[in-house]
């Protein structure tokens, strides 16, 4: 990675704080934007260069926008008038099609780290963060390989792997390993929650199923909003198989199910 960048992180919270801290921590030339008076006394024990208005910002070569998805299509406005069309732009957002749906002058390139915790804000945020993790991209036309190559430098300097997808693949993958079982965490609490002997005996099952039920609720409502169609393409599936699995020979399935959950591999290594 190219150490005379100077980057830039707008929105300070669990994700951007975490970005904001590993690339200080990596004693990279950093900026951050946070409109949190609290969170830019914390960030400038970091790095001075921290402020609450985007103009400093102008002088950045990369940027990470990492504000809520509700937010971040005025944000990229706002960046929009004022960056040089050479500033390359990234999201941390779980969805990308809404995204990609306007020109910048800028150069974008829509990303999604795949990390996270149920927590929010900076001081939940940790240098760690994305070590082992998964960061997607979905680069829009402006961006050429120079560019991707410089913001997949940084990705992977903070210990993520990137990889390729296009918008609408990604928000149907992200559907059924987040979104649904977040929604499902949800649904499976609320179906609980009144049956008191259900809750005395509740342990770690119950506990690990219904972990996602405490996702930030301004990101969970995004999410269900914004990917409601792929969720309920996934839930019907879901139920589907369900059916299947009581209507059928149980014993086989759930010993196949069992088998293929143990060696879940791709290119060779196990995912799971």
């Amino acid at each position: 990675m190219d150490r005379n960048l100077k980057i830039g992180v707008v929105g300070l919270g669990l994700i951007g704080g975490s970005i904001f801290k590993a690339l200080c921590a990596l004693n990279c030339n950093v900026y951050g934007a946070s409109q949190s008076k609290t969170t830019l006394e914390k960030a400038k024990k970091y790095s001075e260069n921290v402020s609450a208005a985007l103009l400093p910002l102008k002088e950045c070569n990369i940027i990470f926008v990492c504000t809520p998805m509700n937010k971040t299509n005025k944000i990229l406005d706002k960046l929009d008038k004022i960056l040089p069309p050479s500033t390359i732009v990234t999201d941390v957002c779980s969805l990308k099609r809404f995204l990609c749906i306007k020109d910048y002058n800028f150069k974008f390139i829509p990303s999604h780290p795949m990390a996270g915790t149920e927590f929010i804000g900076f001081d939940n945020a940790f240098e760690a963060m994305f070590q082992g993790a998964k960061w997607v991209l979905t680069p829009c036309k402006k961006a050429d390989e120079k560019d991707i190559k410089k913001l997949t430098d940084i990705i992977q300097v903070l210990g993520a792997t990137p990889i390729f997808s296009t918008p609408e693949e990604h928000d149907k993958a992200v559907a059924l390993i987040s979104h649904m079982p977040m929604l499902i965490a949800q649904a499976l609490f609320k179906t609980a929650k009144d049956n008191q002997l259900a809750l005395k005996l509740a342990s770690s099952g119950f506990r690990d199923m219904t972990r996602l039920a405490l996702s930030s609720e301004e990101m969970a409502k995004d999410m269900v909003t914004l990917n409601a169609d792929n969720i309920q393409t996934g839930l019907l599936q879901l139920y589907s198989f369900i059916g299947e699995l009581l209507q059928k020979d149980y014993s086989e399935q759930i010993r196949e199910i069992i088998k293929e959950r143990q060696f879940m591999y791709v290119n060779g290594k196990n995912i799971l």
